[in-house]
C-alpha cells in the first residue's frame, strides 16, 4: 500500500483521480489540496464520493506533508507544478504532473505557447513523457512524469503505427479532432454555459493550439524526422470524450494496415484495435482508460484514415496518470482502471 497526495483536487481531473483511486487496492489518498476549498470535505463538493473517502478534506498545500507521500499528482493549471515539484523530488516523493508543465522538452517553446517563462528548467531532463505505449520502461524508473494531454494522446496513438513503419508522407498529416466541454476545465466561462455550447459545434485554435507542439514532438520521435501537421480542434456539445479523425498520405503500398495496427498494439492493455470497417464512438470509452482505434483506406487509394476515441478525463488525463503510477510502483498496469464503459 502506498500513500498519494493530490494537488488541485477540485477540478475535473482531480475528482476523476479520486473516483478511479477509490477502486485501487494499493493506494491510500492521504492528502488533497485546494486553497479555495480548504477545510471542506471532498464528499461535500463531490457527493458521488460519499462513502469512499470518509473524513478526507481539502487542505492548503504544504510541501512537508505532501513530501510524506510516496507519490503526488498535480491536477493543476500550468505553472503550478514548477514551484513545488523540485521540493517534493528532493524529499524522495515521485511526481505525476497532469498539467503541461513538463511535456515539452524545449523550455523556450513552452514559454512561447504558455505565455510565461518556464519555472523549472532544471527538471526537464528528468521528466519522462508518460505515454505508456512508447515509454513504458522509462516510466518504470521515472521520478517525474509528464502526463500527456488528451488530444496528443489520441493523435499519437492513431499515427504512431504508420509513422514507425515509414508509410506516410510526414509533411502532410492532418488531425481533425473533437472534444467535450470538460476538456476546458471546471472554471466558469460564458462560452461553456449550456445555452452557449449545447446544440452547436465550433472549431477553435485553428491557427495554433497549445497541444500542437506536444503532438509534433511525439510524432517527430515516431517518424524519426520533423513532421508537418495540421491540427484543428473542435468543441462539441458533450460532457466528455475525444474523437480524432486522422488523415495521412501513403508513400508506398502497405501489406495490411489492419494487421499492422493489431500487431503494434497486441500487448497494450489500454488500446483496442477494432475490427475492419469499424467506426468507434466516444460513448464506448466513457469512464474508461481505453483508446479505441479503427483504420480505413477509402477506395484503396493513397489516403489512410485512422479513427481514435478516448475519454479525455481518463485515458486523456487521470486514468493515464494512474497507469503511470502503477508502472512506477510495480503494480498491474491497469489496476483500478478495469471498469467497463458507461452506456448509454
Amino acid at each position: 500500500m502506498i500513500k498519494v497526495g493530490i494537488v488541485g483536487g477540485t477540478g475535473y481531473t482531480g475528482v476523476e483521480l479520486l473516483r478511479l483511486l477509490a477502486q485501487h487496492s494499493e493506494v491510500e489518498v492521504d492528502v488533497i489540496t485546494s486553497r479555495s476549498e480548504a477545510g471542506m470535505r471532498v464528499d461535500e463538493l463531490y457527493p458521488n464520493l460519499r462513502g469512499h473517502y470518509p473524513g478526507l478534506a481539502y487542505s492548503e498545500p504544504d510541501a512537508r506533508r505532501l513530501g510524506n507521500c510516496d507519490a503526488v499528482f498535480f491536477a493543476t493549471p500550468h505553472g503550478v507544478a514548477h514551484a513545488l515539484a523540485g521540493e517534493l523530488l528532493e524529499q524522495g516523493t515521485r511526481v505525476i504532473d497532469l498539467s503541461a508543465d513538463f511535456r515539452l522538452q524545449d523550455a523556450d517553446e513552452w514559454a512561447n505557447w504558455y505565455g510565461q517563462p518556464h519555472g523549472a528548467t532544471e527538471l526537464l531532463t528528468q521528466a519522462v513523457y508518460g505515454l505508456p505505449e512508447i515509454n513504458r520502461d522509462a516510466i518504470r524508473q521515472a521520478r517525474l512524469i509528464a502526463v500527456p494531454g488528451c488530444y496528443p494522446t489520441a493523435v499519437q496513438l492513431g499515427f504512431i503505427p504508420l509513422l514507425e513503419q515509414g508509410l506516410l508522407d510526414t509533411k502532410r498529416l492532418i488531425a481533425d479532432c473533437k472534444s467535450g466541454v470538460t476538456g476546458a476545465g471546471r472554471g466558469a466561462k460564458v462560452s461553456f454555459l449550456l445555452a452557449e455550447a449545447s446544440e452547436s459545434m465550433k472549431a477553435y485554435g485553428a491557427s495554433g493550439h497549445r497541444h500542437l507542439p506536444e503532438i509534433r514532438q511525439g510524432l517527430d520521435r515516431a517518424a524519426g524526422s520533423d513532421v508537418g501537421l495540421t491540427f484543428v480542434p473542435h468543441l462539441t456539445p458533450m460532457i466528455r470524450g475525444i474523437h480524432a479523425t486522422l488523415y495521412g498520405h501513403l508513400t508506398r503500398e502497405p501489406e495490411d494496415l489492419q494487421a499492422l495496427f493489431e500487431a503494434r498494439y497486441r500487448d497494450e492493455p489500454a488500446v483496442d484495435v477494432m475490427p475492419p470497417g469499424s467506426h468507434p464512438e466516444t460513448r464506448s470509452v466513457r469512464g474508461t482508460d481505453i483508446c479505441r482505434l479503427a483504420v480505413h483506406r477509402p477506395g484503396d487509394g493513397d489516403t489512410v484514415v485512422v479513427l481514435a476515441v478516448i475519454d479525455n478525463l481518463v485515458k486523456g488525463a487521470s486514468g493515464q496518470a494512474i497507469q503511470n503510477l502503477n508502472l512506477m510502483f510495480g503494480f498491474d498496469e491497469m489496476l483500478g482502471l478495469g471498469a467497463a464503459a458507461l452506456m448509454p
